[in-house]
């Protein structure tokens, strides 16, 4: 049976010092110096890059796709002006605007930009409730 937790997010990227230079600059830290795999520890998990070609070789699935693909990653802070930064943070290191921040339906406020593999991330703040590990 499966705990309820996820260890490490792995994206699959087209240039991995591309990459780890963006993830670097959006202030994530670094474990390890691997020249074919990079890790950055999070708050409660990790994410891990490594060649798009390589990784579909090892999951045993094609490489090919592109555009949406049907995961965002989700980045809560703690207000709206937060949102605001953290997207404008990341377009400003390569990143690109997808959505900028708005308040949204739900009733909190957020935004999206993409790394430079197009990964889409989500920057949001939920005035409900604090989703996520509590910042250290």
């Amino acid at each position: 049976m499966l705990k309820p937790r996820m260890s490490m997010i792995t994206l699959g990227v087209t240039n991995l010092e591309r990459s780890i230079e963006f993830y670097k600059a959006l202030g994530f830290p670094r474990r390890g110096d691997h020249e074919d795999v990079a890790f950055f520890e999070l708050n409660g998990t990790w994410l891990g890059l490594y060649g798009r070609e390589a990784l579909a070789e090892d999951a045993e699935v094609s490489a090919d796709g592109s555009g949406y693909n049907s995961f965002t990653i989700s980045h809560n802070v703690p207000s709206e002006a937060e949102v605001a930064q953290a997207i404008e943070h990341a377009v400003s290191i390569g990143g690109k605007l997808v959505k900028p921040a708005q308040k949204a339906f739900w009733g909190g406020y957020s935004g999206y930009f993409s790394d430079p593999d197009g990964h889409l991330w989500e920057v949001a703040y939920n005035p409900f409730t604090w989703i996520g590990p509590e910042d250290n």
